[in-house]
């Protein structure tokens, strides 16, 4: 029950964190996962958070890893070889033996191995906490793609190089010719199993299609529970390195599912779906285990009266200042090695921005944490292992300094880097949606028919409030909102002088008797008093207030003996017809002012709120689900023609076309979805 408890507050806090970066987004989400870590480790502080290092690789990084492989780009992982290659084997070298005998020289109660050790686990990065930062500043790919490309490797390498320090420290035996040839072993060894594992899982699965085994279900669970399996098989059978075997296995499972991608295309989709609803929750439920770790990381360094507090936090920034200086010193070196080799012509001239922008993406996270948590209490000889809550403080704080360090100076870096093309791109994709939606409401009106009639008025109201939301989105602009929502109440107060205007034709006819006139005279003045006093809502208030002014109507009327129920039906039938003087005024307008968004919504509530009096109301029968299927279905043919006409014609790019279709085979998807038990 504990577990379970812990599991639903984890993910509670996980929900809450995304949330809080939405209206927050200068705070990356992982470190906002931290601070909620930190706080359920003292809310908690009687419970234990540990997780052992085993089971975190298992749980969390073999998954995260084998989809990174999966999804990696596998022509810039190529073009990117030597650069990958050098970030997780060469600078984890150097940020082990460099940043080890820093420590020593600084702290020199720190055993050099032990120091070493500290270096090493400093070394793997987590592109995990750069990718929160990367969704609201622009960084340049290719440094994206560097962190992601290493971040396969040097978990291991940096792993390996551990505890091989730790072992030195514990036995006070090291060698390197064994140390060279152990990892050689690992590395080789988990690429080759790697590589045997996903070929086996594919005939696997090709032999149980042959046998008729083509539940998709069946399938999906198959590819999710692989890397755990060649993880385990890996590690604990042939003691090859699990890390590098689920890499190269997701790797090559993405290159065979690419050769067979339609033939298994509603699997594929499926096991997308899945594995994006894993990631999110792995994802973030690391960050929160590693803000729960970090109190007791760091309680007995401040409980400790030897070592002063601003001490310990001096040497965290130096720690974390060196091992930084160490990853821009060899990114810059490396870089321009690179570009003195290469013999493409286009390849960036090295400078200090990017070396700089390489470094600070070099973000320290929950495979560092994992690791010093693993660190023994004891040597073999007995005695205590040398300045342990020390290493643990100093690890947890360097986490946090290269975060912060990621979140304050990445977005001063990127300045220049903001890309206009982007928001050019963003901003004609929201156009493309709702040229659209506008193709599928046009496609929707021209099958209107009396049967229809309800759900189609539904339908396309459901399209403009998709069209609006969109519409907000683009109008980032304070003072151009405004200026939407000043048109809003001029266009609703130009149906309500309509309707204001037939109604007094009516009495100075004395076609109605002064009460009705006054009673309808006060719901229009209610309802332009509400327009005038708050013209900062949309148009969804419109029908909320018709509605309600309608139902204030109808009560007094009902409320009244005198008035019979012939008056009822001669206003019901006045209401109606004001409504229609009302759109008739608004195409008049639409006809001055064509492409009026707002004249067209308004339009369209009055048309629903006619339908509604008519009392047209959509019944949620098996009648109208399937009306409402298939004029779905057939606003959806003439989007996707409206997509093929704006490529053909260069209106949209090739990726935005690809967006478009997304679009709309994700609403077709939902459509004709049928539940298989």
């Amino acid at each position: 029950m504990d577990l379970l408890m812990t599991i639903l507050l984890l993910m509670g806090c996980l929900l809450i964190s995304n949330i809080i970066s939405h209206y927050v987004p200068s705070i990356p989400t992982a470190l906002t996962q931290i601070v909620f870590g930190v706080i359920i480790a003292f809310a908690f502080k009687h419970t234990s958070f540990e997780l052992e290092e085993e089971w975190f690789f298992l749980l969390f990084v073999a998954p995260i890893l084998y989809n990174d492989g999966k999804y990696f780009p596998r022509e810039e992982l190529w073009k990117m070889r030597r650069s990958i290659f050098g970030n997780s084997l060469i600078l984890v070298l150097l940020t082990t033996i460099g940043g080890g005998y820093f420590i020593h020289w600084m702290i020199p109660g720190i055993p050099l191995a032990a120091a070493f050790a500290l270096a090493a686990i400093l070394s793997p990065t987590d592109p995990v906490a750069v990718n929160g930062i990367a969704k609201r500043i622009h960084i340049p790919e290719k440094v994206l793609n560097l962190v992601k490309g290493e971040s396969l490797i040097n978990d291991a390498s940096g792993i390996v190089a551990f505890n091989y320090a730790i072992a030195a420290v514990v036995t006070g035996y090291f060698s390197l010719k064994d140390a060279i040839l152990n990892f050689s072993y690992l590395f080789l060894a988990g690429a080759a199993l790697g590589l045997i594992f996903a070929l086996i899982l594919t005939l696997i699965r090709f032999n149980l299609r042959k046998e008729g085994i083509n539940d998709v279900v069946f399938h999906s669970l198959l590819q999710i529970l692989a890397p755990f399996v060649i993880f385990i098989i890996t590690e604990e059978l042939l003691h090859a390195s699990g890390v590098i075997a689920v890499v190269v296995a997701g790797i090559v499972n993405s290159l065979i599912s690419r050769r067979f991608e339609t033939s298994i295309a509603e699997e594929q989709v499926l096991t997308e779906n899945i594995w994006s609803i894993i990631l999110f929750v792995l994802n973030g439920i690391v960050f929160l285990l590693l803000g729960l770790n970090i109190p007791l990381s760091m309680s007995e360094t401040i409980a400790d009266p030897n070592i002063g507090n601003l001490k310990a936090i001096g040497y965290v920034i130096a720690i974390g200042f060196v091992i930084l200086a160490i990853r821009f010193v060899w990114s810059y070196i490396s870089a321009f090695y690179e570009y003195r080799l290469s013999k493409n012509k286009d390849i960036e001239v090295p400078n200090v921005k990017i070396a700089l922008l390489t470094s600070l993406t070099g973000v320290r996270g929950t495979v560092t944490m994992a690791g010093v948590l693993s660190i023994p209490f004891f040597l073999d000889n007995g005695d205590a292992f040398p300045e342990r809550s020390l290493i643990l403080f100093l690890t947890a704080g360097v986490i946090l300094f290269t975060l912060i360090c990621a979140t304050v100076f990445l977005p001063f870096l990127c300045k220049d880097e903001l890309n206009e093309d982007e928001k050019i791109i963003d901003k004609n994709l929201i156009d493309a949606k709702n040229r659209l939606l506008s193709a599928g409401i046009k496609a929707i009106e021209s099958e209107i028919n009396d049967k229809n009639e309800a759900v189609a008025y539904e339908l396309i109201h459901e399209y403009k409030h998709i069209s609006q939301n969109l519409r907000f989105e683009q109008t980032s602009n304070a003072v151009e909102r405004n200026f939407n929502q000043q048109e809003m109440v001029e266009i609703q107060l130009i149906a309500l002088k309509a309707e204001r205007k037939y109604i007094n034709e009516l009495m100075g006819k004395s076609e109605i008797d002064e009460q009705v006139f006054k009673a309808l005279d006060k719901s229009l003045d209610y309802r332009e008093e509400v327009f005038l006093r708050n013209p900062s809502q949309d148009t969804m208030f419109l029908v909320r207030k018709l509605m309600r002014a309608t139902k204030i109507f109808y009560k007094k009327f009902k409320k009244r003996k005198e008035i019979k129920l012939d008056n009822l039906k001669l206003v019901k039938d006045i209401q109606l017809k004001s409504f229609q003087a009302a759109i008739e005024a608004l195409e008049e307008y639409l006809r001055s002012h064509e492409g009026s968004n707002a004249a067209q919504d308004v339009i369209l509530y009055y048309r629903t709120m006619i339908n509604r009096f008519k009392g047209n109301v959509v019944k949620y029968n098996e009648e109208s689900i399937k009306q409402k299927e298939e004029l779905r279905i057939k606003a959806m043919d003439i989007e996707r023609s409206a997509v093929r006409n704006m490529y053909e014609s260069g209106e949209i790019t090739r990726e935005e076309s690809n967006e478009l279709r997304r679009y709309i085979n994700y609403i077709e998807s939902v459509i004709l979805y049928k539940h298989a038990e």
